[in-house]
């Protein structure tokens, strides 16, 4: 199959139309390139913030309620998108307020299928802007999706710091990791993050962020990162473990094949075997004694 995953710029929108024609022109390129997973980055739904007009665009609180009204009309337009062409699409994540889970918003991002079929992943661990000065919640659980194409799995943005996360779906074959980070330095953070999971789970990787400046927001007002597919350095896998990367700040898609069949033989036969030698912790992995020395 073939992954497309964006560098995404957001834009202040002067019309529910203008979305509508700037998506359909991100998924009509990269579908145009053969690709059938699209991933799109964590909060790049805070454009829709900008139909409310600057003032709500830019005030934390009200920014997170404009984005949340929109999500079921930008739901059912990924929604056909991913019918028209026939793609899987993971839209940016956006916040949410879902009064199931709680008062607070939830970050949450959805899986769109060519069938019609969507399902929808919370992020799980909250960043300390996210905590502290938005107020964003944690959602529900983690889930692995099976589609068409394979199973996959989601850690978005901080999450793929953690790897446990990434151990509750070893059973992916993708793991989806859209990312919104403002320096050089939390980008690197979810790139390691990112090829740290594909290593342990002897998986994919597909990793998507934000890019440029949004003089509008305070919460996204600079995006540094790119586009980026990445597999452990082992059998059938370029040495480095990027399989395909983009430049940084250059918004755009970075597409690559992936055959799941490579997957599937590193995970049985590789020179090293991480995901199935990982119980081999258990027992080893307590707080490890200071041992004085003299």
């Amino acid at each position: 199959m073939r992954v497309a995953t964006a560098a995404y710029p957001m834009d202040f929108l002067n019309t529910w139309d203008c979305y509508v024609e700037k998506l359909t022109s991100w998924v009509s390129e990269a579908a145009a390139t053969g690709a059938q997973l699209l991933v799109f980055p964590e909060y790049g739904a805070m454009e829709l913030a900008t139909l409310a007009g600057r003032a709500v665009a830019g005030d934390l609180e009200a920014s997170l309620h404009a984005v949340s009204d929109r999500i079921s009309a930008a739901d059912a337009l990924h929604s056909d998108l991913a019918t028209r062409f026939g793609v899987h699409i993971l839209a940016a994540s956006a916040p949410v307020f879902d009064s199931s889970i709680g008062e607070r918003p939830v970050n949450r991002a959805r899986l769109f299928a060519p069938g019609g079929g969507m399902g929808q992943q919370d992020k799980q661990i909250m960043t300390r802007f996210e905590r502290e000065d938005w107020n964003v919640m944690s959602g529900g659980a983690l889930q692995i999706f099976e589609t068409s194409l394979c199973k996959i799995g989601i850690l978005i943005c901080y999450d793929s710091e953690f790897p446990l996360l990434g151990r509750a779906l070893s059973e992916a074959e993708l793991l989806l990791v859209p990312s919104c980070t403002e320096a050089l330095a939390g980008y690197s953070r979810v790139r390691i993050g990112a090829m740290s999971r594909a290593l342990e789970n002897q998986c994919v990787a597909v990793m998507s962020s934000t890019v440029g400046a949004c003089n509008w927001s305070e919460a996204v007002d600079e995006n540094t990162g790119m586009g980026g597919i990445f597999a452990p350095p082992d059998t059938g896998f370029p040495p480095t473990g990027i399989i395909a990367e983009g430049a940084l700040n250059r918004a755009g898609w970075t597409c690559a094949d992936i055959t799941l069949d490579t997957i599937r033989n590193v995970r049985k036969d590789g020179v090293v075997l991480n995901r199935t030698h990982w119980l081999e912790q258990a027992g080893r992995d307590q707080v490890a004694p200071l041992v004085a020395l003299s």
